[in-house]
């Protein structure tokens, strides 16, 4: 058995659509990853103010109010960018740039495979697997 109607070409596409495709998607992922760092970043970001917060209030119990004042007034709640803090760099992000590539691979999908995903890794698949070997099926078996 090989791969299932999803994962195989339409009639008429050619070896270099399926090739482009997979890079895109390839791209796609790298994206995806940046995102999650993007969001790794936004969730630090925060943590690190919420103790600086804890710090600054130990400070201040401590009797270095002068101290503790600095670093309320200057970097307590401060914008990581200008005018920005993270989640307003990750709304951006989202908006902007994300939606836009996750918009237009879908676009090239729909057009050329018919809105089809990974043909390019369910090809690579089928030439790389040992077909008939227990661990190296085509696809679960349902």
């Amino acid at each position: 058995m090989g791969p299932d109607d999803e994962h195989t070409r339409p009639d008429g596409v050619d070896d270099l659509t399926v090739e482009a495709l997979g890079n895109i998607s390839e791209a796609l992922e790298a994206v995806e990853i940046a995102r999650g760092h993007l969001y790794t970043f936004h969730r630090l970001s925060g943590t690190a103010d919420f103790t600086l917060g804890k710090g600054v209030q130990q400070l201040r119990e401590a009797g270095h109010d002068e101290l503790a004042d600095r670093f309320e007034k200057e970097l307590v709640g401060r914008n990581v960018l200008e005018g920005r803090w993270t989640f307003q760099i990750v709304e951006e992000y989202d908006d902007g740039y994300y939606s836009l590539f996750k918009s237009l691979e879908q676009v090239a999908r729909d057009t050329l495979v018919e809105g089809r995903r990974h043909l390019y890794e369910a090809e690579l698949k089928e030439d790389r697997r040992t077909h008939d070997r227990p661990g190296h099926e085509a696809r679960p078996d349902v």
